[in-house]
């Protein structure tokens, strides 16, 4: 009997170890839950945010500063932050997330954003806003390393109001500002942030570039339809074609960039190095080269602006010094996205990236390719030329010209047009190759007449056509199959051979 009260001591005593030790544990576990929660690496998301969101252009200048020598690793943290600060802002202002306002300003600078953050969402108002560039110069660093001061000049930033999510205004400025950041538990804070000198940004200069004319088509290799640089790209396949048009007469094409295709913001050397390829085959094949950016995009967020401006410089930068090209086309029909994107961020957006591409490469002129005549006398005070495309009946072309010459005076560019051969199963009224001969036969005609540049659709029917481009109804498909002056089968059309035979 003494025994088992011993046994039943032991293991009550066991037991009460037991319990407690897994309640220590069970502490133990949600204080380390907790204090990996303040750790600011991992507390702060916006780090990842901006790595992925925001990547306006830094440029640092160190060499007059004060205080001890700055450590290129620590260079980078502030830097770092300092964006952080900037991205967590414009989310404040649009009324998506104040939470991290703590994370990126000391205690007494938060205060001031939160009471305009508050000022605006009592106003029901928002602001859509981005940086595009900081030019910082350290000034200071203090000896303990917990201090920095610095100037961002002419800081380029654009900023839309709404008011019960109507757009009232919209403004692009230049400003420098004054910064002090303290390092407050592993984390570079603002403590201060003053806006200097505001002005209006310079634009660049609106003056006519050299234009060489454009006579050609827009291309896609016969197998590889709104997907040039996939892995199927073979030289040979494109030197064969290029060779094609050269023997037709022409002497530009127009290619496409898919944005996400790329690689968005993190451009795809690989790709950058099929696109110096085609060009270098376009050379040899005395075709000049009009190059679409932003094929397949239409985001046109903000936020997203500084993403759009390092995949434009970064392809600009790349191949601007190319002998084969002949001009940069921003956005392919930009103005099918008014309705779902809204006007005037579409169009603001298209002078921004005019305005990326300018600063890299002031030499190649820029367009738009708009889908109307309507829609090309939009923004034309901004690009070089004017380019508008047109698949009504010939005879209103004349008219579509005349309506953008009116308003201004520079080139235009028929940039697509053409006519389908799709007459069969699914369009019993369609068109077959006679009817596509007469109609470029009659194009010809007025082309005699009044020698505009022009770029037709194109040079091969295609097999698969995405649905992201005709969509999934049969009927659209094959009519989108038929524009080429070759079938499927390879063999040329009449229309071909009536391009063969002109006397270029």
């Amino acid at each position: 009997m003494k025994g088992n009260k011993v046994t039943y001591r032991i293991l009550i005593i066991a037991g009460f170890v037991l319990v407690n030790g897994f309640i220590l544990f069970g502490i133990a576990q949600v204080l380390n839950y907790l204090n990996t929660g303040a750790d600011r690496a991992s507390m702060f998301h916006k780090d990842l945010a901006k790595e992925n969101y925001y990547t306006p252009k830094v440029s640092w200048n160190t060499l007059n500063s004060e205080g001890r020598p700055m450590e290129q690793p620590s260079l980078k943290k502030i830097e770092q932050h300092y964006l952080d600060a900037w991205y967590t802002r414009a989310q404040s202002l649009r009324g998506v997330d104040t939470q991290g306002i703590a994370d990126v300003y000391t205690e007494n600078a938060k205060e001031h954003l939160i009471a305009i953050v508050a000022h605006h969402a009592k106003q029901k108002t928002r602001i859509e806003s981005t940086s595009l560039n900081h030019n910082i110069t350290l000034d200071f660093y203090s000896a303990d390393g917990n201090m920095v001061t610095f100037t961002d000049a002419d800081v380029r930033t654009y900023s839309a109001t709404y008011v019960n999510d109507i757009f009232q205004f919209e403004t692009t400025e230049t400003a420098s500002y004054k910064i002090i950041m303290l390092l407050e538990d592993g984390y570079w804070r603002i403590r201060h942030q003053e806006k200097i000198n505001v002005s209006t940004p310079i634009e660049p200069s609106t003056e006519i570039l050299q234009f060489d004319p454009v006579i050609g088509l827009n291309y896609y290799p016969k197998d590889s339809p709104w997907d040039t640089f996939n892995a199927s790209f073979s030289l040979e396949v494109i030197d064969s074609d290029f060779q094609k048009i050269n023997s037709l007469g022409f002497e530009s094409i127009r290619i496409f960039i898919g944005y996400e295709d790329f690689g968005g913001a993190t451009v795809s050397e690989t790709k950058i190095e099929k696109l110096r390829q085609l060009l270098d085959i376009a050379e040899a094949n005395n075709l000049k080269v009009i190059v679409t950016l932003f094929d397949f995009y239409g985001d046109y967020s903000v936020l997203d602006w500084s993403r759009t401006q390092l995949h434009a410089q970064t392809i600009v930068a790349a191949v601007a010094d190319h002998k084969a090209l002949h001009s940069w086309d921003i956005k392919n029909e930009p103005d099918l996205d008014f309705e779902s994107r809204s006007k005037h961020r579409v169009t603001a957006w298209l002078q921004e990236m005019n305005h990326a591409i300018k600063e890299i490469d002031s030499i190649h002129p820029t367009t738009i390719g708009w889908s109307t005549a309507v829609a090309a006398t939009h923004l034309v005070n901004t690009v070089d030329y004017i380019s508008f495309h047109h698949y009504q009946s010939l005879e209103t072309l004349p008219e579509a010209f005349n309506s953008i010459e009116a308003q201004t005076k520079k080139p235009i560019v028929l940039q697509e047009f053409g006519l389908s051969t799709d007459f069969g199963l699914w369009n019993v009224l369609g068109n077959s190759e006679k009817d596509q001969h007469a109609y470029y036969e009659t194009f010809l005609e007025m082309q005699k007449k009044d020698s505009r540049n022009y770029l037709f659709w194109t040079l091969y029917d295609f097999e698969n056509i995405p649905s992201s481009v005709a969509g999934n109804y049969p009927w659209r498909k094959n009519k989108q199959e038929h524009f080429g002056l070759i079938d499927l089968e390879g063999t040329p059309k009449e229309s071909y051979n009536l391009f063969k035979s002109l006397d270029h």
